[in-house]
């Protein structure tokens, strides 16, 4: 059972902040960058030969970092589980959006996949399915932000993991390597998992 009313969560913020950073729950544009600058970090300098899917895309703001800072993937898929922000998404980035479930459904075969944010709002056991799957939807790695504690910490609506807990899952599904950065915002962490 969802820690919160993911529709309503996402539904209530693009009402009240409309496209915005803020209206996919961002608590600024400035924190948003930053996540995305971390990811962009450890992805290739030249892009352009891989293919790219953007898990739990929000209005595809990822694709639009990307092409301001012209580094565009070979191919980009988006894919989400709302749909207003589905149509927002392809509306904004001119690329393919699915609408998946991405704890349930089998997703297409990408170079990376990466994920800023979305696994904030899932249980515990529910970012465990989402990592497996984008992991193992990736030919060479998946990149995902959560927040982190480095001690158990319980919250209503978010959901934040350990080192400890990472490196479970990665053992589990066999990651032959692990890169971890920290240290650009309080209580958050972002991870690759290679193949």
């Amino acid at each position: 059972m969802p820690k919160i009313d993911n529709e309503k969560f996402y539904s209530s913020a693009i009402k009240m902040y409309g496209e915005s950073a803020r209206g996919v729950n961002w608590a600024s544009v400035e924190n948003q960058r930053v996540r995305f600058k971390e990811i962009l970090k450890i992805l290739p300098t030249e892009l352009s030969s891989y293919t790219l899917g953007d898990a739990g895309c929000g209005f595809a703001d990822f694709y639009r970092y990307l092409e301001k800072k012209k580094s565009l993937p070979k191919e980009y898929l988006g894919l989400d589980i709302h749909d207003d922000m589905c149509a927002i998404a392809a509306k904004n980035s001119g690329q393919e959006i699915l609408n998946k479930d991405i704890c349930k459904e089998s997703l297409p075969v990408k170079d990376y996949y990466i994920c800023s944010g979305a696994l904030n709002v899932l249980t515990s056991f529910e970012a465990q399915l989402f990592i497996r799957n984008c992991y193992n939807s990736s030919k060479i790695a998946f990149l995902f932000n959560v927040l982190y504690t480095e001690e158990s910490k319980e919250s209503e609506t978010y959901n934040y993991m350990s080192k400890e807990e990472i490196q479970i899952i990665a053992k589990e599904l066999h990651v032959s390597n692990i890169k971890y950065s920290d240290g650009y915002l309080e209580n958050d962490i972002t991870i690759a998992f290679y193949r």
